[in-house]
């Protein structure tokens, strides 16, 4: 699809969508939203074709696919990177340091990475060396790759001797000699069609000014073709404006790695902060790899040592057992709504499916890396469009109880649940942008796939499934709306009995908090401290499955297996905890007596989360929570956001408490299911957040606190449906999923429990609590209308006092 017709397709559903909100006409609008349902959910199918890759018998792609796979899902190639020791001042060699190592991880992070959605694995190995895996690349991406991972990328700026021509021929004359703080160097320019022009040039010796100052390089499109436009940061802007201004009329050579890119002529001083490399006959790929490199230079040179293709990291039995167990898990899902809510859950699996293929397609569009973290946020967003459903059938099924027609019932039961939906959805969304703006490597993934879904819930639960009541009202389909109702309010005093609720999550919590720390470091596994990596050989072809099965009940089953090829060698690596590698070769020995093993290579390896990436996703996390907060503040109160705060806290720290004290280890992984864990939190929080704000709206009688009651055991059945239908999938995970996803799956189990738990017993005790604390009065509604900063109570107050301005 070329991108002009992208652009009108997205243009025609946008003029399509103002137009379905514009409209008052029920049939025009059922219309709009039949043909917007049909032409997106086209172009996401058209979109994503062929999904994945289409392979001959032999493995040989025929077809690249329009979503990739990550490491731990098809395997890659593998570059063992050595850093070489820089020259030092006397001419010898500095030693490499680990400043060096870590500069040099983060610049090829961002050269790989550099679209944000690759997610290479990227860790020190030994003193001096750098591991790289980067997920399925072909041969012509392999060649790329290279040239991105070893291109030292050293940029600088000399001037020319003012009078170039006339010294140098001074020079071959005999009368003159090479300035000192010059020297001659060759200039080639690629002519239209012909040999390439060789032209002598006296550069300075010193750069004028280093590439250090380059904030941004961009590919463009130019006079001379592609090209790299530079700007400056305020240093070197201020430098290159100066240098400029006092050689105007010389000539300025663009160098790079030590060879001459370009050398125009100064024609007037430069303050703009920009320079642009171009010439040399760039073509597009050139340009970009070019423009990459110069935005993450190396301040060490590096050399490929190794290259290998690598297996996927998760096994392909953990693929499998993950595939279908993920199928299991929907179809769960499926059949619950339909046995539950019948006909309007048959709707709501339409919507469910439309929702898939929206996700898939978006990420076919953009060509993303679809891993183990990003398919964490699919299920979240998954479980947010269930959520979404199931609210606004407990709003119907409240409208119908209150007499209203199914009609009306219907439209009533939308309004009254966009509020809650919409909130959720935005305090969502506010965290996804923010963790895919600052966060890198599986952190960004989750937040791709989480971003792309609460956009795809929003439009399949509140328009498709509008659209298709509209069609069953209108074909006669729909004439009454039957649902079980197995979980009735039984006017339960949540608050009454809160401080016992509240007392033991304070003793869990210490107890968690306790195990944490008196394990220490110990909770964290090789991807947070770095482990040991074996590389093993055999006399017959091993698999990563068969090794994983030998290492079963061991504690080192969960270790990252990949098979590995190198010259033609067939190899298979083990990345565990340090210390671990000893007792791995005892139990391979022992376990497969006849394989034939040969140990390769003993060697230790840094973490996978680096300082950098763990700084970074750390950020972009409290980022994220305190746009939560700001957000809750604004909608609902202060008060209410420091309960949702907390109760997320109060979660995480029992989930993670309760996975170390299973004897786990926190992994990658755990990041996926803690990111998966705060949002599915944070969602069913406002959930009830908003029935409260709904009770103080519609109640101007009774104490806060009654009506807080009245709220939480009015959403106690949406709570409990939604906890069920997401926990339906994590079970078929954690059953189902093999040993590998077994971690993610149980500590995503714990999370919705305790999630689940919080919001009806911990989150809204908290609110009353701590407005109480604030010295505000919570006698009635009347008077705490007149001190909350809430947005729906002041509008409440307005519609029930219409001379009171606000």
């Amino acid at each position: 699809m070329t991108p002009v017709l992208t652009f009108f397709i997205g243009l025609a559903i946008l003029v399509l969508f103002g137009w379905y909100f514009a409209t008052e006409t029920e049939r025009l609008r059922r219309i709009l939203g039949t043909v917007l349902t049909i032409v997106v959910t086209a172009f996401c199918l058209w979109s994503t074709y062929p999904p994945f890759d289409e392979k001959r018998p032999d493995g040989t792609v025929i077809r690249r696919g329009k979503i990739h796979l990550g490491l731990d899902l098809q395997g890659g190639t593998s570059f063992l990177i050595r850093l070489e020791p820089p020259a030092s001042a006397d001419g010898g060699k500095r030693p490499i340091t680990k400043a060096m190592v870590d500069q040099a991880i983060e610049a090829i992070r961002k050269r790989v990475d550099r679209f944000g959605v690759s997610e290479p694995i990227i860790t020190p190995q030994g003193n001096d060396r750098i591991l790289v895996q980067i997920p399925g690349l072909d041969a012509a991406n392999i060649q790329e790759a290279r040239e991105q991972l070893s291109r030292v990328a050293k940029l600088e700026f000399r001037l020319v001797y003012p009078d170039n021509g006339q010294r140098l021929k001074a020079i071959d004359e005999g009368k003159e000699v090479i300035p000192p703080e010059y020297r001659i160097e060759t200039y080639k320019q690629q002519a239209e069609g012909g040999k390439p022009i060789e032209e002598r040039l006296l550069v300075k010796k010193k750069a004028d000014l280093g590439g250090n100052h380059v904030s941004q390089a961009a590919a463009g499109y130019g006079q001379e073709g592609w090209e790299v436009t530079l700007r400056f940061d305020t240093e070197g802007a201020k430098a290159f404006g100066q240098i400029t201004e006092a050689n105007v009329n010389h000539r300025f050579a663009i160098v790079l790695d030590g060879v001459i890119q370009s050398a125009p002529v100064i024609r007037t001083a430069i303050y703009g902060g920009n320079a642009v490399i171009s010439g040399g006959r760039m073509d597009e790929p050139e340009a970009r790899n070019l423009a990459s490199v110069l935005e993450n230079p190396l301040q060490t040179p590096v050399k490929i040592e190794e290259e290998r293709q690598v297996s996927a990291s998760l096994g392909s039995d953990s693929i499998k057992s993950g595939i279908y167990s993920g199928i299991a898990g929907f179809i769960l899902v499926v059949v619950f709504m339909i046995i539950y809510y019948r006909l309007v859950g048959l709707i709501a699996d339409i919507a469910l499916l439309i929702n898939c293929i929206m996700v898939v397609g978006v990420l076919g569009m953009f060509n993303s890396v679809l891993t183990l973290p990003g398919i964490a946020g699919l299920i979240l967003s998954l479980g947010i469009a269930v959520d979404a459903n199931v609210l606004i059938y407990e709003r119907l099924r409240d409208e119908i109880k209150q007499g209203k027609s199914l009609r009306v019932a219907i439209d009533t039961s939308y309004r009254k649940a966009f509020s809650a939906i919409f909130d959720a959805h935005v305090t969502q969304f506010l965290t996804a942008a923010i963790l895919f703006w600052l966060a890198s490597g599986p952190v960004k993934g989750f937040a791709l796939t989480l971003t792309i879904g609460i956009v795809a819930s929003m439009f399949s639960s509140l328009l498709v499934t509008y659209t298709c009541f509209s069609w069953a009202f209108a074909l006669g389909w729909l004439k009454r709306v039957s649902m079980l109702h197995l979980i009735r309010s039984k006017g339960f005093d949540f608050l009454g009995n809160a401080p016992k609720f509240v007392s033991i999550s304070a003793v869990a919590m210490l107890l968690c908090l306790g195990v944490l720390l008196f394990k220490g470091e110990r909770n964290l596994g090789a991807d947070f401290r770095g482990g040991d990596l074996l590389v093993i050989s055999a006399a017959h072809k091993l698999t990563p499955d068969e090794v994983r099965s030998a290492l079963a009940h061991t504690g080192f089953q969960n270790s990252v297996i990949q098979s590995e090829k190198v010259a033609n060698r067939d190899l298979i690596s083990i990345r565990a905890d340090s210390g671990a590698a000893d007792k791995i070769k005892a139990r391979l020995s022992e376990a497969l007596p006849t394989a034939g093993l040969k140990f390769e290579q003993t060697d230790h390896v840094g973490a996978l989360v680096g300082k950098e990436l763990a700084t970074k996703s750390a950020l972009a996390l409290a980022l994220g929570l305190l746009g939560i907060f700001v957000y809750v503040s604004f909608r609902f109160a202060t008060s209410f956001a420091v309960a949702s705060l907390a109760a997320l806290a109060h979660d995480l720290i029992i989930t993670i408490g309760m996975f170390a004290l299973s004897g786990r280890e926190l992994s990658l992984i755990m990041v996926a299911a803690v990111l998966t864990i705060a949002g599915y939190s944070i969602n069913d929080k406002i959930v009830v957040f908003d029935r409260i704000r709904s009770g103080l709206r519609d109640r101007l009688s009774g104490t806060v606190a009654e009506v807080m009651n009245t709220s939480i055991n009015e959403t106690l059945s949406r709570t409990i449906l939604t906890g069920g239908t997401v926990l339906l999938t994590v079970l078929a995970l954690y059953v189902f999923g093999g040993p590998v996803l077994n971690d993610f799956a149980f500590s995503f189990l714990i999370g919705v429990i305790v999630g689940t738990y919080s919001s009806i017993f911990i989150a809204s005790p908290i609110v009353l609590w701590w407005t109480r604390a604030r010295g505000r009065d919570t006698s009635a509604l009347r008077r705490l209308a007149k001190t909350f900063r809430l947005a729906a109570v002041k509008e409440c107050w307005r519609e029930s006092f219409p001379s009171r301005r606000w």
